[in-house]
C-alpha cells in the first residue's frame, strides 16, 4: 500500500512537471520578444560608467530587477486567484505599451535629442568636477525604473500562458521565467559591456607568431563586433516590440485572430508567418497612432 502510495504520488509530481515544463517553454517564447529590447535597453544603461564600475553598475541593477520580480509575481498570482478577469485587460495594456515604446524608438530614432544624447553623457563626464557617484546612481535608478516596466510585461506575458492552471503551475513558471529573464539577460549585459575590454586586452598581446597574430586580429573583431551588436540588438528589440504586442492585440480580438488563424491554414506550409506578420503590422500601426496621439497631448509639454 506504501510503495503503491509513493508510486502515486511520484507520477502526479512527474505530470506536474511536464505542465511545469511545458508552460514554461510556452512562456519563455511570448516574452522572448522582450528579451532583446531588455538586453539592448540595460546595456545602454552602462553608457558613460567608468570601465572598472561597469560591472558594479550592472550588479547593482540586477539585484532591483530580481526585488522588483519578488514584488510582481505575488501580485500577478493574486490577480489570477482573485481578478483572473483583469489578465486581458492587463495584457493589451501590456502589449501598447510595447507598440508605443517601438514606434518611439523607430520614430525618433536619428532626430538631434537622439543623436546628441551620447555625446552629451560624455561631455558631463569629461568635467573634472563630475560627482561620479551621483551619475551611478541615477543610471541605477533609471536602469531598475525601466527594468520594472519589462519585468512587469514578462510577467504579464506569462501569467497569460499559464491562465487556468493550477496554482503549483503558476507559482513555479512565473518564478522560474522570472529567475530565468534575471539572471540570463543581466549575465549577458556584463558580457556585452565587457567585449571592448576583451577586445582591447587581446588586441595588446605582444606575442609575436601565428598565435599572436590570431589573438590581435580577434581583438580587433571584437571590438569591430561589440558596437555592431548593440546596434542589431537595438533593431532586433524594437521589431520584437512591434511583433509581440501586436500579437498580442490581435488574439485579444478573436474574431479578426480567428480569420488570421483560417487563411494561415489556407497558405500552408508558409502560412504559420502570417499571424506574425499581421501582428508585427498591427503593432506598428497601433504604436504609431499612440504616438501621434501623444504628440497631440496639449499638456505634455507644460
Amino acid at each position: 500500500m506504501a510503495v503503491a502510495t509513493l508510486l502515486a504520488l511520484l507520477d502526479d509530481m512527474a505530470a506536474l512537471m511536464d505542465d511545469v515544463a511545458a508552460m514554461t517553454k510556452v512562456a519563455a517564447k511570448k516574452t522572448a520578444g522582450v528579451l532583446g529590447d531588455d538586453l539592448a535597453v540595460n546595456a545602454e544603461k552602462v553608457l558613460g560608467v567608468r570601465p572598472e564600475r561597469e560591472l558594479a553598475v550592472v550588479w547593482a541593477v540586477a539585484k532591483g530587477s530580481a526585488v522588483n520580480k519578488l514584488m510582481l509575481v505575488p501580485v500577478a498570482l493574486l490577480i489570477s486567484l482573485w481578478l483572473p478577469w483583469l489578465i486581458t485587460p492587463l495584457l493589451v495594456c501590456g502589449g501598447l505599451y510595447l507598440c508605443f515604446e517601438g514606434a518611439e524608438k523607430l520614430l525618433h530614432r536619428g532626430q538631434p535629442s537622439d543623436v546628441s544624447r551620447r555625446s552629451t553623457v560624455l561631455a558631463a563626464l569629461a568635467k573634472p568636477d563630475a560627482d561620479m557617484a551621483a551619475l551611478e546612481r541615477d543610471k541605477i535608478r533609471g536602469a531598475i525604473r525601466t527594468d520594472f516596466i519589462l519585468s512587469a510585461e514578462i510577467i504579464v506575458l506569462t501569467l497569460g500562458v499559464v491562465e487556468g492552471q493550477s496554482l503549483h503551475v503558476q507559482l513555479v513558471v512565473l518564478a522560474g521565467i522570472a529567475a530565468l529573464m534575471t539572471v540570463g539577460v543581466y549575465s549577458l549585459v556584463a558580457g556585452i559591456v565587457k567585449l571592448d575590454d576583451l577586445g582591447m586586452v587581446l588586441q595588446g598581446h605582444g606575442e609575436d607568431g601565428v598565435w599572436g597574430r590570431l589573438i590581435r586580429w580577434i581583438g580587433r573583431a571584437l571590438l569591430a563586433f561589440a558596437p555592431r551588436l548593440m546596434r542589431t540588438l537595438s533593431v532586433v528589440g524594437t521589431v520584437a516590440m512591434f511583433l509581440v504586442g501586436g500579437g498580442i492585440l490581435l488574439h485579444a480580438w478573436p474574431t479578426a485572430a480567428h480569420g488570421v488563424e483560417a487563411a494561415a491554414g489556407a497558405l500552408a506550409p508558409w502560412g504559420g508567418l502570417l499571424p506574425t506578420l499581421v501582428g508585427g503590422v498591427i503593432g506598428l500601426v497601433a504604436g504609431v497612432l499612440l504616438v501621434k496621439m501623444q504628440s497631440l497631448n496639449p499638456f505634455q509639454n507644460r
